[in-house]
C-alpha cells in the first residue's frame, strides 16, 4: 500500500516543512523544480532553504552561485567540517537561501561508507541547525541526485515529505514503482514520518497524445496525489540556468513562471493542514504576482551605452557600418598562389 498524506502532523511537530524532490531518473526536471518552486514559494513570503545534494552542482549554478573546493558546502556539512548554518548562502532573491554543492561531493559516498550513522548525517545537521526555538526557515527543499545512493538516502531521511518529479513519457512510469518501494522501505526502517505528498508532472506537452495518456495513467494509479499543475515544456526554463537565474527572474511572464507559481499555490494550500504553519501570510494570486513583476521591471533604470571617447581619439569608427579602410592590413603571405600554398 502506498503511504501518502497531506501535510498535517501531530501538535508536537516542527513548523518547518522538509521536502525531498526526487526521481532516480536524470533529466526529468528535479533541479528545475527545486530552484523554481523554491523561488515561487519565496515570492509568496516563505523563507526557503534549498539543499543541493548533487555533486554536479547544477542547482548551485542555476541560482548564479558557486562553492569553491574547500569552502563550506553540503560536502563539508556531511563530513562534519562545517555546520549547516555555516554553509548557507544568500541568493539574489529575498527569502531564498542555498546550501551549495561542488565536485568534492562526488567522493562523499566512498568516504562515508564506514561512518557510523551515515544515513542520518544530514538529518542530524539540520536538527542541530533547527534547535529548539523558532524555525529558521519555513521550507527546506532537498534537490536529490539522479540515483538512490547514500546522498539520496540522506535527503529522504532528513525530509518528511517526498515530491516525485515525473516526466510524462512511458519509461517514467516504470521507474516510479521502484521509487515508491524505496520510500516505503525508508519509512518502515529509518523515517516513519516520511510520506509522499505530491507528484509533479514535468516537461508536459499537451499536443502529444503520449504525454496526455501517461499523465492520465499516473493520475489513475496515484489518485489524489498528482498536483493539478503540470509543468509545461518551455524553452525559457531551459535558458534560465545559463544566466544564473530562476524563471521568475529570467522570464517572469513566461509559461514556465506561470506554472511554477500555480504549483507553489498548491503546495501552500497544504499548509492549512498543519497548525504550526498558520502564521504564514496568505498566498497572492499568480495574476497579482505577474503584475508586480512587470511593475518592478518597468521601474528598473535603463542603462544607455555611450561610445568610448578614447576609441574616437584613436580614429576608431564611432558608429554605423564597418568600412574596409577601418580594418587592419592583411599579411602579404595571405595572397599567395595556390601553387605556393602546396
Amino acid at each position: 500500500m502506498l503511504h501518502t498524506r497531506r501535510v498535517g502532523r501531530s501538535a508536537t511537530s516542527l513548523p518547518m516543512r522538509r521536502i525531498a524532490v526526487i526521481n532516480q531518473k536524470g533529466g526529468v526536471g528535479k533541479t528545475t523544480t527545486a530552484a523554481n518552486l523554491g523561488a515561487a514559494l519565496a515570492e509568496q513570503g516563505r523563507r526557503v532553504v534549498l539543499v543541493d545534494l548533487d555533486a554536479q552542482g547544477n542547482l548551485t549554478t542555476h541560482l548564479g552561485l558557486e562553492a569553491p573546493c574547500g569552502e563550506p558546502s553540503i560536502y563539508t556539512v556531511l563530513i562534519g567540517e562545517s555546520t549547516f548554518a555555516e554553509a548557507l548562502l544568500e541568493t539574489s532573491t529575498k527569502g531564498l537561501s542555498l546550501v551549495p554543492s561542488n565536485i568534492d561531493l562526488s567522493g562523499a559516498e566512498l568516504e562515508l561508507a564506514s561512518a557510523l550513522g551515515r544515513e542520518t548525517l544530514l538529518r542530524e545537521a539540520i536538527d542541530a541547525w533547527r534547535g529548539d526555538g523558532d524555525a529558521p526557515a519555513d521550507y527546506v527543499i532537498f534537490d536529490c541526485p539522479p540515483s538512490l545512493g547514500l546522498l539520496s538516502i540522506n535527503g529522504l531521511t532528513a525530509a518528511r515529505e517526498v515530491e516525485l518529479v515525473v516526466q510524462t513519457e512511458y519509461l517514467a512510469l516504470q521507474g516510479m514503482s521502484k521509487l515508491v518501494d524505496v520510500v516505503q522501505l525508508l519509512r518502515k526502517r529509518m523515517n516513519p514520518d516520511l510520506a509522499i505528498t505530491g507528484i509533479i508532472p514535468c516537461l508536459y506537452d499537451a499536443r502529444l497524445r503520449l504525454a496526455r495518456e501517461v499523465l492520465a495513467e499516473v493520475r489513475r494509479y496515484f489518485p489524489g496525489e498528482v498536483f493539478k499543475t503540470a509543468i509545461r515544456a518551455n524553452v525559457k526554463l531551459a535558458e534560465a540556468p545559463s544566466f544564473g537565474e530562476h524563471i521568475l527572474q529570467y522570464a517572469p511572464s513566461s509559461n514556465g513562471a506561470a506554472d511554477y507559481r500555480k504549483l507553489a499555490l498548491e503546495v501552500i494550500s497544504q499548509e492549512a493542514l498543519d497548525a504550526g504553519l498558520a502564521h504564514l501570510p496568505p498566498a497572492k494570486s499568480p495574476d497579482l504576482l505577474k503584475k508586480e513583476a512587470r511593475s518592478r521591471a518597468t521601474a528598473e533604470p535603463v542603462v544607455e551605452l555611450q561610445p568610448n571617447p578614447s576609441d574616437e581619439a584613436e580614429g576608431a569608427p564611432s558608429g554605423g557600418a564597418l568600412r574596409a579602410e577601418d580594418l587592419p592590413p592583411l599579411p602579404a603571405e595571405a595572397f599567395g598562389t595556390a601553387a605556393e600554398a602546396e
